[in-house]
């Protein structure tokens, strides 16, 4: 028997909850509601509404809470999981639309608000700083995507059993997106629809959320892609210190001084870039070794 469970991660959310649950009711077998330590009412609404409630005590986060829809989908034997906001930013009647590629093979389908031209309602501040994480998640983890923070997504069997998360907070949405490029997941996406007209929002206010993830993929990086987060800075900077200290020895030959700063700048950028390019070398072979390692385990 195949179960299709619809999870969704809630912080005080008893003003929308109710009609988030009810609209999931009809595409879905089970509702899975992860309180994160709300102090409303929002788990006797769930529970009224016979929703599986996983409770916090104390809010621990997006990414803990994202982290239990997972073992909850686990526990209960879903083949499929959709994963929605609980604050009505996302409309349940586009779940049978997330659905469906699940069934032609693919064990990610992501809820883009940019694919096929759509996201014209999105708010241009919104829209640039999705666009930098969107680059970020591509380089910490080589997975191309038009909207790599949608919260809107639907998962297959493949994806319930292999994704374990370690973040717990915003950043998790691109933490499962790394961790489905190591799993060799088959993704795709659909056009959904978001809205931004909501007074009662449960979103962490962009300019908070965005540097914070930011921050975590650069850390991400550091693990993941050592050549890209030392070697490159470090091509850059020896390249600089090479063309500064052969613009000086051209000065020098033709009769001109050269300067102390200068010179010394020229002098620290070679050797920092140089040593930051073996660094990003060694740490990329280590990296390496630990990735197999961890294959061979599994």
């Amino acid at each position: 028997m195949t179960i299709t469970i619809a999870a969704m991660p809630a912080y005080n959310e008893s003003h929308s909850i109710a009609d988030v649950i009810q609209g999931c009711k009809k595409y879905v077998d089970r509702v899975v509601v992860v309180d994160d330590g709300s102090t409303d009412n929002t788990v006797d609404i769930a529970e009224s509404l016979g929703a599986y409630v996983v409770r916090h005590e104390v809010n621990q986060g997006y990414g803990a809470a994202l982290r239990h829809c997972f073992e909850a989908a686990r526990n209960l034997g879903a083949s499929s999981m959709v994963i929605i906001d609980s604050d009505g930013q996302h409309d349940p009647s586009e779940i049978p639309k997330l659905l469906e590629p699940l069934r032609d093979g693919f064990d990610l389908v992501i809820g883009s608000r940019f694919v096929n031209g759509n996201g014209k309602n999105v708010p241009i501040y919104r829209k640039f700083g999705m666009k930098v994480l969107d680059v970020a998640t591509y380089i910490a983890g080589g997975l191309h995507v038009t909207d790599s923070q949608s919260g809107f997504r639907a998962y297959g069997k493949k994806a319930i059993e292999n994704i374990n998360l370690n973040g717990t907070d915003m950043s998790a949405g691109s933490e499962i997106l790394i961790q489905a490029r190591d799993h060799k997941l088959k993704f795709t996406e659909v056009e959904i629809h978001c809205r931004y007209d909501l007074e009662d929002c449960s979103s962490e206010h962009p300019f908070i959320h965005g540097p914070r993830v930011l921050f975590q993929l650069l850390k991400d990086m550091e693990y993941r892609r050592p050549l890209y987060y030392f070697a490159v800075p470090g091509l850059i900077m020896t390249s600089t210190g090479v063309l500064m200290g052969l613009k000086f020895l051209q000065d020098y030959i033709l009769g001109d001084y050269l300067r102390f700063g200068p010179t010394l700048l020229m002098v620290m950028l070679t050797i920092i870039g140089a040593f930051m390019i073996f660094t990003g070398i060694i740490l990329h072979a280590i990296s390496r070794m630990i990735f197999i390692n961890e294959q061979i385990r599994r």
